[in-house]
């Protein structure tokens, strides 16, 4: 499982022009899911992703989580996170996982970190979403489980 995480004031998703899922202050989080992933990977990234130490403390130093600071996160899933663009000009997707075993366990992911105590907005699963986010910082990660 893979995840590209944004630290952001504020995101949100839109699927035909009506909005899915919205957060204030936290992680825009886009996942893939790979062929070996499973549910143990699933649980180790809830944990990964809400404790990640990425927001500042009272001396601008990046020490807090979402966890620390009861942030909400966004969660959208991403199969091309998993584009394979070593070769041609068109990108690969072979090692993202199929469509139904990637959304049991981005369902599994968001469950996870909702048994933390995480506040989780989501996409929807297979739609042609849009997320608009506003990027807080230089924080853009690859959290890989």
């Amino acid at each position: 499982m893979r995840a590209l995480v944004q630290r952001v004031t504020s995101a949100s998703v839109a699927v035909a022009g009506d909005m899915v899922g919205a957060i204030g202050e936290g992680l825009c989080v886009f996942v893939g899911v790979a062929h070996p992933d499973d549910t143990d990977g699933a649980a180790r990234m809830a944990q990964r992703l809400w404790h990640l130490r990425v927001f500042n403390d009272e001396r601008g130093k990046p020490n807090l989580s979402a966890a620390d600071l009861d942030r909400e996160l966004l969660v959208v899933s991403q199969f091309t996170l998993y584009a394979d663009t070593s070769r041609g000009r068109r990108p690969s997707y072979a090692a993202a996982a199929a469509p139904e075993r990637a959304e049991r366990l981005v369902e599994t992911l968001v469950e996870a970190l909702r048994g933390l105590g995480a506040r989780v907005a989501t996409g929807r699963f297979g739609a042609a979403m849009t997320v608009t986010l506003v990027n807080d910082g230089p924080y853009t990660l690859i959290v890989d489980t």
